[in-house]
């Protein structure tokens, strides 16, 4: 078995704090607007989901924490398991899905897709409780996933 590298729990959270501004961004415009007009940020929070699932290493938030933030930092008191936070950010990609080609069918899925997303990365940003790691967790409890 091979060991799994554990990461600095202040990394996703700063993604989670950029992943805020974006969502409450698309929500805010799809009312202001109307529904399509916050859809270009629901197809830039696409793209951001899906680099994050599937090139995590070279995701623009990880580079920016890495290079700019974690040097400016104290050593972190814990590192933490990167699973929870791969399936947060999976989930988050789900609702990704639903906003950007679901919004092209019903363009109310938009600000719905945009909220579930701002309430979960600002729950994470700012108080540290991320919802995707919970749901992992409990999955994993019950044996849901390994």
């Amino acid at each position: 078995m091979t060991e799994i590298k554990r990461i600095d729990p202040r990394g996703p959270r700063f993604g989670a704090g950029i992943t805020s501004v974006l969502s409450l961004a698309s929500f805010a415009l799809s009312f202001q607007f109307g529904f399509i007009a916050g859809y270009p940020l629901m197809v830039a929070l696409f793209v951001l989901f899906a680099w994050s699932v599937f090139l995590p290493k070279n995701h623009p938030y990880q580079l920016i924490f890495q290079k700019l933030v974690r040097p400016r930092l104290k050593e972190p008191t814990e590192l933490e398991d990167p699973r929870p936070p791969q399936f947060a950010q999976k989930v988050g990609f789900s609702f990704a899905i639903l906003g950007t080609l679901g919004g092209l069918v019903v363009s109310a899925l938009i600000p719905i897709a945009a909220a579930f997303i701002f309430i979960a990365a600002f729950l994470n940003a700012f108080f540290g409780f991320c919802l995707g790691c919970q749901m992992y967790l409990g999955l994993r409890r019950f044996g849901i996933i390994r």
